[in-house]
């Protein structure tokens, strides 16, 4: 059977994602968070003083590379299209509680798929809670769920986005005392900043020009029986396997395996919501990032959703540690499957109620 040439372009991003990936790590990220969306923008957010959580507070250039990445390549190809106005206000409360479940996972999908491939059974887990989470969702779009339709905006309105995180940049370079930077946990471990801005760079850029989505692979698998997504998501993971093999950073189970925690029912429901939220705003934190230096205003709603889900994530104890998840975490993560819900069936009846009427 011949491999279509979308695929193999998925194929060689999916490759280069994951060994980029663990050359983070090597160089100093912390162990399986070559890339992790979700744990970027709660450093982030944490260099911000959104938070005050000392151990994961750093501007991550992999985030800055991300963006600038996906703008730079849709520049050069042509397709830097400003545009937003699909329920900004909806796509931002989704991505507030993505934020929630990732944290209460403690990863997004990206770095599920990482974790798994460092031997983390507890991310082994999580898995079909994400497979189920974008199911219950795809169900939801076969329903006719839609957050609308986007309009055509102007440069400076899509370029906002970018245009922040080169502040960022920029102050982390020339003005770091401006932000926070950790000392000790998660955020005090980093690769060296050019080489994190650089990957970051060619994943953006891969990402952009292949349509890389964690969720979109599973959702199209169950909607239209189609893997083409899923490729790269699989070539991920098995480069990624394949390199911790062979620098022995492939460690198999579920205690002791950094950033992690055993509590096997929240892996599960953390990133079932991470999953239900993605394929309804219609891509995971990769692709709304990805998708965010484009020039998707919508797209980075969904960025600043995220920011301020990380800040009050840590600001009110719901992100779980070591020990589990907390209180507070199972809380929000169940709030979070009742209010995204509530609102999706409240956009059906009304969209049903405006055929009707149109009709």
């Amino acid at each position: 059977m011949s491999i279509s040439q979308e695929k193999k372009h998925l194929m060689i991003a999916g490759v280069a994602t994951g060994i980029i990936s663990v050359l983070l790590v090597l160089l100093g990220n912390p162990t399986n968070m070559g890339f992790c969306i979700a744990c970027f923008y709660r450093d982030i957010a944490g260099s911000l003083s959104l938070h005050s959580a000392t151990a994961v507070q750093y501007a991550r250039p992999e985030i800055i590379g991300l963006l600038l990445g996906s703008m730079i390549i849709s520049m050069i190809r042509k397709e830097f299209k400003p545009r937003g106005g699909s329920s900004p206000l909806v796509r931002f409360v989704f991505s507030f509680f993505v934020m929630i479940g990732a944290l209460v996972f403690l990863g997004c999908p990206f770095r599920m798929v990482l974790r798994l491939a460092g031997g983390d059974l507890n991310a082994l887990v999580a898995l079909p809670g994400f497979i189920g989470g974008i199911i219950a969702g795809s169900m939801f779009l076969n329903r006719g769920f839609t957050l609308g339709r986007s309009y055509k905006q102007n440069v400076v309105e899509g370029s906002v986005i970018q245009t922040f995180f080169l502040f960022l940049l920029l102050f982390l370079v020339a003005i770091p005392s401006l932000l926070k930077f950790s000392t000790e946990g998660p955020g005090s471990l980093k690769a060296p900043l050019v080489i994190s801005l650089a990957g970051g760079l060619i994943v953006g850029a891969l990402a952009q020009r292949n349509r890389f989505c964690m969720a979109g692979g599973i959702r199209d698998v169950f909607l239209f029986r189609d893997t083409t997504l899923l490729t790269g998501l699989i070539m991920v993971f098995v480069a990624a396997l394949a390199m911790n093999i062979l620098t022995g950073n492939f460690i198999v189970g579920y205690n002791g395996q950094s950033v992690s925690h055993t509590d096997w029912l929240w892996n599960f429901l953390g990133m079932a919501l991470v999953g239900y939220g993605s394929v309804l705003l219609g891509g995971c934190p990769l692709r709304q990032t990805i998708l965010a230096g484009e020039g998707n205003s919508d797209s980075a709603m969904s960025v600043l959703g995220m920011l301020v889900g990380a800040a009050f994530s840590h600001n009110f104890g719901l992100a779980s540690s070591s020990q589990g998840a907390t209180l507070g975490g199972k809380v929000a993560t169940i709030l979070g499957f009742v209010l995204i819900t509530v609102i999706v069936l409240m956009v059906i009846y009304r969209q049903k109620k405006e055929s009707v009427h149109g009709n």
